[in-house]
């Protein structure tokens, strides 16, 4: 068997509003971000999502918490789903941070990760499924960093290719592991 993936990114945050790459930082969501999550679960809710598996960041989190509000399904929080870590550059402009991705390809942030490492990390999310969640579909809450892994990890897209598309926002991508 395997599991279908559904994977949403998290709602607009503040620093979205700014040009802010929040990176390791927990963000907070918009009011604009807080409607587009009650959205969200609108479209998921009746999805046949056995459960929520969300990055552990404040505003992956949230996202999953105002989507899922008074249902039933579990939400987990799994810091592996986090964003790539920025170090030095967390919190910093998104022209700065993500104008040359591709030199943080496999070379680490200043006192962060490289996507390759944050892909990695994401991995290990993946490889655990089959263990419980074989045969179902799970819904992910993520960021940039978890979208690559699943499409590096499930898909062979090459991460040289990721890093110079554009982020195309889109309601849900799907994936079978």
């Amino acid at each position: 068997m395997s599991t279908v993936i559904v994977f949403e990114t998290h709602s607009w945050s503040e620093d979205n509003d700014r040009g802010i790459a929040t990176g390791w930082l927990p963000g907070r969501l918009s009011e604009r971000g807080r409607a587009l999550a009650a959205e969200l679960g609108q479209r998921r809710r009746d999805d046949g999502i056995a459960a929520v598996f969300t990055s552990d960041q404040r505003r992956a989190a949230e996202t999953a918490e105002i989507a899922f509000q008074g249902s039933p399904v579990p939400i987990l929080h799994d810091w592996r789903l986090r964003e790539c870590d920025y170090g030095d550059l967390n919190g910093k402009p998104a022209t700065e941070v993500h104008g040359e991705r591709d030199k943080y390809l496999d070379t680490p942030y200043p006192g962060g990760e490289s996507w390759r490492q944050a892909i990695t990390r994401a991995g290990g999310f993946l490889a655990d499924l089959p263990s419980r969640w074989d045969g179902k579909r799970i819904l992910v809450i993520g960021h940039v960093a978890t979208r690559w892994a699943l499409e590096h990890q499930l898909d062979g897209v090459p991460l040289e290719e990721l890093a110079g598309a554009d982020f195309a926002w889109k309601e849900g991508w799907e994936f079978t592991s």
